[in-house]
């Protein structure tokens, strides 16, 4: 329970408080000490029956985005009972708190606003961003995720909206890393938004004019950097959700001068590669013969196809042999060399000699394949015929389906073994039921970040973290892919389960910090016992401490 001793906080600001706020839990000392006598009912509550009392609300809604609305009130009146509920059912609460349920709080985001929490800086702030941020009432911020909403998960531009994730991501730094939620800051960065149907919303909460580009975007996103930089020095950057117009460039800009890193390019790389890893357990084959066909050419895919290139390299290949055995496929069909319009230059390295293909069908015919991985927020796009063709071509064909909330995944766990005769080596981005067939059970799970991004953001907070460069992220999968066990395999599941995610963050967490410090990026000593001294830094709901700003 949270630790109240460095509060001078009392009455009702002690019980409006959410980080010291204990609410029917506060003892008979404390109520009186702290000027709660008759604030409260008279009995005093176990943390226990509070958790029990809150799961039991939120069990009584049937509609995920209701369990979020209760869920989200809990988290703005009480974080260590919020916190405690998710970490003893993550199961059961990740897919409410993120995927597939965020995705529809981001949609109604403006209609369902109850709370503010975190910073919005948008373009009517520019010169004033520092004012801003000195407003954030945290003493210390260990790491900010920061959205401009312009992507958000397939849903696309959502604008201000697009909050919701940014809120989510951290609440998984928190229930699956113990990175302390009073050390988390969500951000949007509200430019504008292009989506019609937000600005003609009378309830719409962003700026209502047309997204800022070019330079103007450049210098609020320059002034935004600089000035949590200068507030907090050590603060980790999560860039979250950017549109590929500016997801590269981003961090091609400061990854070489700040901690920083982006999920959806680094991140989804990390556990994509790892369910190929997985998928090789059980081929018993290596990744570097393997031959991968992409659904999807943004940023999601490139940054995956080019962490499986280092993987391959690692294993033996040079780095044009990984390339060449990797393809994208885009809007226009299979990415070539022989197109007339001109590559974008995340493209371009994986531009294939190959002969066009219009649609994916014909790639999977014409490339064959041996995984396919779909990235392109296009619900169904792995047809009966797609999947029978790579079960036609492969004994074990790899199907990752990867793209989230549920409506945009581009098939079903169901579709997957059902048209490849339950041949297939399946993941998810969005969650899927066990699935049965011809008397065998498989569990599909998802090859969702939250696997990994927890422990590399732990990792890079713990070791104070100068830079974080991306073969962190070939370490996660590695780490990651080692925790899955053979009955996981034997089930068809190529993730370990989800009630371990904090064993698993505590594990990658050790292990990027063990490669920081290795290669003098750290701004402290290396610890003697590093893995002891990194779970023994991680914040837990039960005996939580909490300082007064």
């Amino acid at each position: 329970m949270t630790d109240i001793k460095d509060t001078t906080l009392r009455g009702v600001n002690l019980l409006r408080n959410p980080w010291f706020n204990k609410s029917s839990a506060f003892t008979e000392e404390e109520r009186d000490e702290l000027g709660l006598r008759g604030l409260l009912p008279p009995r005093v509550s176990t943390f226990d029956e509070q958790v029990t009392r809150l799961k039991g609300i939120i069990d009584t809604y049937e509609k995920p985005i209701n369990k979020y609305i209760v869920l989200e009130g809990a988290h703005n009146s009480d974080e260590s009972l919020y916190f405690e509920l998710l970490v003893r059912y993550i199961d059961q609460f990740l897919p409410i708190v993120y995927t597939p349920t965020v995705g529809q709080a981001c949609l109604q985001y403006s209609h369902i606003f109850r709370y503010a929490r975190g910073l919005y800086v948008s373009t009517e702030d520019k010169g004033r961003v520092r004012q801003l941020v000195a407003n954030v009432p945290h003493k210390d911020v260990d790491i900010i995720v920061v959205t401009d909403g312009q992507r958000i998960l397939g849903l696309g531009d959502l604008g201000v909206n697009g909050m919701g994730i940014p809120v989510g991501k951290l609440a998984l730094y928190t229930a699956c890393a113990g990175v302390n939620p009073q050390k988390t800051l969500p951000v949007c960065i509200d430019v504008g938004t292009n989506n019609e149907e937000l600005l003609n919303d009378p309830l719409y909460m962003g700026l209502r004019q047309k997204r800022v580009t070019g330079p103007e975007y450049d210098a609020l996103i320059a002034e935004f950097v600089d000035a949590v930089r200068e507030r907090w020095p050590n603060v980790v950057i999560q860039f979250e959700d950017f549109h590929n117009s500016h997801a590269y460039d981003l961090l091609d800009q400061y990854k070489d001068k700040v901690p920083c890193f982006n999920d959806d390019i680094q991140g989804t790389a990390s556990v994509v590669l790892t369910g190929m890893f997985s998928s090789m357990r059980i081929l018993k084959q290596q990744l570097k013969d393997q031959k991968v066909l992409f659904l999807g050419a943004g940023s999601a895919a490139t940054g995956i196809a080019h962490l499986i290139a280092d993987a391959m390299v690692e294993e033996g290949l040079t780095r044009e042999e990984a390339l060449a055995r990797i393809k994208l496929f885009d809007s226009k069909g299979l990415v070539t060399k022989k197109r007339s319009a001109p590559l974008t230059s995340a493209k371009m390295p994986f531009a294939a000699e190959d002969a066009p293909a219009e649609t994916f069908l014909e790639a999977i015919r014409e490339i064959q394949p041996t995984a396919i991985i779909g990235v392109s927020a296009q619900g169904g796009a792995f047809t009966k015929e797609c999947l029978e063709e790579m079960a036609k071509i492969n004994e074990r064909p790899i199907i990752f389906a990867l793209s989230n909330p549920t409506s945009k995944a581009e098939c079903t766990a169901e579709e997957a073994y059902t048209y490849t005769d339950a041949r297939c080596l399946f993941a998810c981005g969005s969650p899927f039921k066990p699935v049965e067939y011809k008397g065998k059970t498989f569990v599909p799970r998802q090859g969702n970040n939250h696997y990994v991004f927890p422990g590399i953001g732990l990792g890079a907070i713990f070791s104070r973290a100068k830079l974080i460069p991306n073969e962190v992220f070939l370490v996660g999968a590695k780490v990651l892919a080692d925790m899955v066990k053979p009955e996981d395999l034997e089930r068809g599941s190529l993730y370990p389960a989800l009630s371990e995610v904090r064993e698993i963050s505590a594990a990658i967490g050790a292990a990027v910090a063990g490669y920081i410090f290795d290669n003098n990026l750290s701004g402290i000593e290396k610890p003697a016992d590093l893995k002891k001294a990194v779970k023994d830094a991680m914040w837990d709901p039960k005996h939580a401490h909490f300082i007064e700003e």
